[in-house]
């Protein structure tokens, strides 16, 4: 009886005090669920835990805040410290030829990696939050300023700057992206910036030019971006203002900073003949009729070869060059100068079909063996754009009969 007693009690009492134990992980304050959530770091001390994280990466760090909503929101207090400032915010953007070298790519890494870290600890606040904190984080930074360093030109600061945005930014849609823009215009004060430089002198706000041009370009206008990234930010860089202030504004963004010390290469006739033609009918009509005008029917002749030779190669209806052509015609004042254009249109195709030919029967070979190529282009073009002018010329004499 006894034993039996004793038994029973131990039996009681130990369920007492599982019950106990039970009901003590569900205190309202959810101590157990925090406890269980930071996993194997429950037992570390706030300093030990955040000693730790000096020995790991940014990209480490940057996994760990996955773990849970707890661990994150440390690292999100770690961050703030000073001991985490001085780990994560390098300044050494000085002293640096190139981002290519290896030192500069290094701190270009870093702020990947940091953009990315601080990308996944502010992934449950709303937008207007995430910038804020990002704000806050980064204000001690004088280099991500538009006016904050002193030599600006040999300085990596606003690259590091728009690495990290472009990073942070990745993957949100358009909305979002229009309140990273407009909070980076108000924070800048970029609008009554540009508005001094377009509505001056060229030239009598340099420094103030120089510094736009290096926030647009390094921040907003990241070189590694995707070319729709970059489509997006300039559009809203470009938006508020009329279009001459556009023009200027983009001359001030990528125009030369210094005058050129050597000529620049001329570009080949084909690539003059493409872009008049992607330039559209207005403004490609107008440049031809100035040369029409002007008395330079030889220049105009080896043009049109060139419009028609670009047709045939880019697959263009050959009917735009004729008319084209035709609407070029009616510029001249008397027949004589536009016979002489149509005598200078043939010889052009007569000239560029023999060079071509002889640099084929002379074996002459480029890198890409183009030679025979652009004459198979070249004699189908001619003979597409004389068939598009036959069937032009017998449309008109049915019409008139």
């Amino acid at each position: 009886m006894t034993s039996s007693a004793g038994s029973s009690c131990t039996s009681t009492l130990g369920q007492k005090q599982r019950r106990s134990s039970r009901r003590s992980c569900h205190t309202p304050g959810r101590d157990c669920q925090a406890l269980s959530a930071l996993g194997d770091f429950q037992t570390l001390p706030l300093e030990i835990f955040q000693m730790m994280l000096n020995y790991l990466s940014v990209k480490d760090i940057s996994m760990l805040s996955m773990v849970s909503k707890t661990i994150s929101s440390r690292l999100i207090n770690y961050i703030s410290t000073s001991s985490g400032t001085r780990r994560l915010l390098l300044q050494d953007f000085h002293n640096l030829e190139l981002p290519g070298r290896k030192e500069g790519a290094s701190i270009l890494e870093h702020y990947k990696s940091l953009g990315l870290l601080l990308k996944r600890c502010t992934l449950l606040l709303p937008t207007r939050d995430r910038l804020k904190y990002v704000h806050k984080v980064l204000s001690g930074v004088s280099c991500f300023k538009l006016n904050g360093c002193a030599s600006p030109l040999h300085c990596l600061g606003l690259q590091c700057y728009g690495v990290f945005l472009q990073i942070l930014t990745a993957g949100w849609d358009e909305l979002e992206c229009h309140r990273v823009f407009n909070f980076l215009w108000e924070l800048s004060n970029l609008a009554r910036k540009v508005q001094t430089v377009v509505s001056s002198k060229p030239g009598s706000a340099r420094r103030l030019e120089l510094r736009i041009r290096l926030y647009c370009r390094g921040v907003l206008l990241s070189p590694g971006s995707h070319r729709s990234d970059s489509a997006f930010w300039l559009t809203r860089i470009l938006k508020p203002w009329p279009m001459v202030n556009q023009a200027r504004l983009l001359y001030i963004i990528f125009g030369p900073v210094s005058s050129l010390d050597v000529i620049p290469q001329e570009w080949l006739m084909e690539n003059n003949a493409r872009l008049l033609l992607l330039s559209g009918n207005s403004i490609c009509f107008t440049f031809l009729a100035s040369k029409a005008v002007n008395g330079r029917a030889a220049e105009l002749a080896r043009l049109m070869v060139f419009m028609a030779l670009v047709c045939e190669k880019d697959l263009y209806c050959m009917d735009w060059a004729v008319k084209m052509m035709q609407k070029v015609c009616r510029v001249f004042s008397t027949p004589w100068e536009r016979n002489n254009f149509l005598q200078c249109l043939e010889n052009t195709f007569a000239h560029m079909l023999m060079d071509m030919l002889q640099a084929v029967l002379a074996g002459e070979r480029d890198e890409e063996d183009s030679s025979f190529l652009n004459l198979f282009h070249l004699v189908n073009a001619q003979a597409s754009f004389h068939k598009e002018i036959l069937y032009l010329a017998m449309s008109n004499n049915s019409s008139t009969t």
